[in-house]
Parts: C-alpha cells; sequence; structure tokens
C-alpha cells in the first residue's frame, strides 16, 4: 500500500506538502477523484479523495479514518552519537525506525567526530522509513546536544548506557524491567565510546550502565541491537 503523509488536516480535508505532491502528481500521475491512502504521524491512517490539485500542494477529501494502536506499547527513546559517516547514521536511523521507536537525539559527546548534522534531512529519512515499514507514528527527531545538558535533564522511568568499558556489565535484556507505558532511554557513544567521566557521570544520574553482548559493535550496529533488544524483550 502506497503511503503519504499529510502535514495539515483541517475541516475533514487532508493537505500533501510540495514535495509528496510531486510524488504522487508527477511521479504517479495521480489525479483529481483518485483515491490515496494518508498518515499523519500521529497515530492515525487515511483514506482519502484528491479534490483539488494546487501548484504547491496537494488538497483532499477524507473518507475514513483508521486510528491505529502501537505493536510497542513503550516509550522507547535511543540517543545516539552520529556516526563520522553520514551514511552510517542514516542507515541506523532507517532501520530503528522500522522496528520501531519515538524518539532520536544525537548526542555530542567528548569523543564525537561529527559535530554538525542536518535534522531536516534526518527527518525525511525518518518519515521515509515509517511509510514503508507503515508506521502510523512518526518519531521525533530531535537537535544535536551536549552530552552532559541532556543527561541532566531527560527523566525517562528506565535509563541506560550502554559501553564498552567493562566486560562484566549487566545485558541490557537482563536489565530492561518491561511495564506498559513505561519510557525508556538508552544512550550510545560515538566510534571512540564514552569517556570515563561521561559514563561516571551518567551513573550518578541515575542511569544504569549496560552491555549489548559479548561482541564490540560498531555506533550504528549497537544503535539497531538496543532497538531490537527492548522491542523483542519488551512484550
Amino acid at each position: 500500500m502506497q503511503l503519504y503523509f499529510t502535514y495539515k488536516i483541517e475541516n475533514n480535508y487532508a493537505f500533501l506538502d510540495e514535495e509528496e505532491m510531486q510524488h504522487a502528481v508527477k511521479t504517479l500521475r495521480k489525479k483529481q477523484g483518485d483515491r490515496l491512502h494518508l498518515l499523519d504521524g500521529k497515530g492515525n491512517f487515511y483514506e482519502a479523495e484528491i479534490s483539488e490539485i494546487a501548484k504547491r500542494e496537494v488538497k483532499l477529501k477524507i473518507l475514513s479514518t483508521k486510528p491505529t494502536v502501537l505493536p510497542w506499547n513503550f516509550d522507547l527513546h535511543l540517543a545516539v552519537a552520529p556516526t563520522k559517516n553520514a551514511d552510517r547514521l542514516e542507515w541506523m536511523l532507517e532501520k530503528v525506525v522500522e522496528m520501531g521507536i519515538n524518539s532520536y537525539t544525537p548526542l555530542l559527546c567528548r569523543h564525537s567526530e561529527r559535530k554538525q548534522l542536518r535534522v531536516d534531512r534526518l527527518e525525511k529519512i525518518a518519515m521515509a522509513a515509517a511509510k514503508q515499514s507503515q508506521k502510523s507514528i512518526l518519531p521525533k527527531i530531535n537537535e544535536l546536544i551536549d552530552f552532559e545538558k541532556f543527561v541532566r535533564s531527560c527523566n525517562a522511568d528506565q535509563r541506560f548506557i550502554a559501553h564498552c568499558q567493562s566486560d562484566d556489565l549487566e545485558p541490557l535484556r537482563n536489565a530492561f524491567k518491561f511495564s506498559p507505558g513505561t519510557s525508556v532511554l538508552v544512550l550510545i557513544g560515538p566510534e571512540g565510546d564514552f569517556s570515563p567521566e561521561e559514563v561516571a557521570l551518567a551513573v550518578s544520574l541515575g542511569f544504569k550502565a549496560v552491555g549489548l553482548g559479548k561482541s564490540r559493535l560498531r555506533t550504528e550496529t549497537a544503535g539497531i541491537a538496543a532497538c531490537h533488544t527492548l522491542q523483542l524483550f519488551g512484550g
């Protein structure tokens, strides 16, 4: 099923922005009277009929609305230091959106090699992955933030920091205690891992240090492994 993202719903009408319009009208030759399937990124799918094609947007009359329930019933937030190679970060984001996350925050850490990001590009990648995997929720993509500022401000019910500085860390799968509605945050460091000082700060603020298995993982692999673990053991 081909899905389109609607950025606005008003008086039982949905609207496609210029980019979505280009795909629907220019590429797939959709015309007035054709029906499309939409998502709003807030948990709803729609069937709608094109009523008007303007220069920069498409207006559609909503015919039916289908609220959906997420296949996971906890709030999952991944905070991962961006990789030096942007392609790896984008690949990771695509995969964790396919599996299911609620939020992603890029972290600026002591060992970070990438210190700038285009959040608008990451949002487009997340949107494409949500449509491809038919996720009704579009995850929130946050701005790059300093590690210390972030860990001092977050208040998730369960907070974890995964690092490679010890071989006897409790596995994330054991440390995670699932309960419906719980909020979970996992921190993943850059290629050079978190610094000892960053780990100590996080632990002092209530984060639990965890491992993701016996293998030493790349940053992007660790992000996917953490997401999969939480989804697998999260009911």
